[in-house]
């Protein structure tokens, strides 16, 4: 026996930006690795992909509109600095923005944005030591279960999302054909 709880039936959505690829598609690698290793079913992730992270908190709160919501949320993205104060407006709208959707909303909405100097240190953070992406799925795991414990309850299932479609850009299920 484990003392760590199942997660199955938890459903979760990711949202990742398009903006440094690179970066980020190794970001949600990571994010699906651990929380297939915590027991959470690729079948029970949606993957969106949202232009840059600047988008990401209007899709974040799109996913949490819908009929049936996903139990938290994961916003991935990479904004790194360059010769202009872009990037400061970017990061910090982003950061605002998710933490916004999660207090209107209630439900997790974690921030799993990148924000670095050069891209050494993006890679960095989603390789080498730091691994952000399985920070980001065990902070989506760990908050919904203290929201349920808030309200003296084990974490609900919700029916999952369904789309008829198959490209990660419109909302596939992790593990699939995208």
């Amino acid at each position: 026996m484990t003392d760590q709880p199942d997660d199955r039936g938890l459903t979760l959505a990711i949202v990742a930006s398009r903006f440094n690829e690179q970066i980020v598609d190794r970001l949600l690698e990571t994010t699906l690795d651990e929380l297939t290793r915590l027991g959470v079913s690729t079948s029970d992730v949606l993957v969106l992909r949202a232009p840059g992270a600047f988008e990401l908190p209007l899709v974040a709160q799109a996913v949490l509109d819908t009929a049936d919501p996903p139990d938290a949320v994961i916003c991935l993205g990479a904004v790194i600095r360059g010769e202009t104060p872009h990037f400061d407006f970017v990061a910090r709208s982003a950061a605002d923005g998710i933490l916004r959707v999660s207090l209107d909303t209630g439900r997790p909405v974690i921030f799993g944005v990148l924000t670095t100097d050069t891209a050494e240190q993006a890679l960095d953070r989603v390789d080498g030591r730091y691994r952000r992406g399985a920070d980001a799925a065990r902070d989506a795991v760990t908050m919904v279960r203290l929201l349920a414990a808030t309200q003296g309850e084990r974490p609900r299932t919700v029916a999952r999302m369904r789309t008829g479609r198959s490209d990660a850009t419109d909302g596939s299920r992790a593990g699939g054909d995208a």
